[in-house]
């Protein structure tokens, strides 16, 4: 039976269960090929904690971490209400397939609406199709304003 849990970033057992299932992610090809660094695995969970608008799922299977998805807010200028964007959403390899992530994103709207939340984003590689098979299930589209101008592109400047 999966559950699906409000990570809290004091307990141990939370801490341990998101830097694991974030590390997993990061080795995936979907989450860069690469381990996650010493000092990121160090840090995350008590910058985490310093932060109210961030917040993490987990999904356990007999008691063991299967699922994680790191929700940060953001804010809609057109719209003006909180916006929550999906930073990060993974579940191992053994698990894909078993509407892990279909119930970490019911949980992560239900937590959105009780926010005022207007709107969930996400990003989502080119070739993720299996993924962008589930969000659009999910209700989720590419976003674009207008047609003649396309689709919005996600871009990152490192600083």
């Amino acid at each position: 039976m999966v559950e699906i849990t409000l990570a809290d970033y004091q307990n141990p057992k939370h801490r341990q269960a998101v830097i694991a299932m974030l590390d997993d992610y990061a080795r995936d090809p979907m989450g860069g090929g690469e381990p996650l660094p010493e000092e990121t695995k160090e840090n995350l969970m008590d910058e985490m904690l310093k932060r109210d608008y961030v917040f993490s799922l987990l999904a356990f299977v007999d008691d063991e971490p299967v699922g994680l998805a790191n929700c940060v807010e953001g804010f809609s200028t057109f719209a003006a209400k909180p916006v929550m964007n999906i930073h990060d959403i993974a579940v191992t390899k053994a698990y894909r397939g078993q509407g892990i992530a279909k119930r970490l994103l019911q949980e992560v709207e239900t937590l959105a609406q009780f926010r005022g939340c207007c709107k969930l984003t996400l990003e989502v590689l080119q070739g993720n199709t299996p993924a962008k098979v589930a969000y659009e299930k999910f209700g989720f589209e590419p976003y674009q304003l207008d047609e003649a101008n396309g689709k919005a592109e996600f871009w990152q400047k490192y600083i």
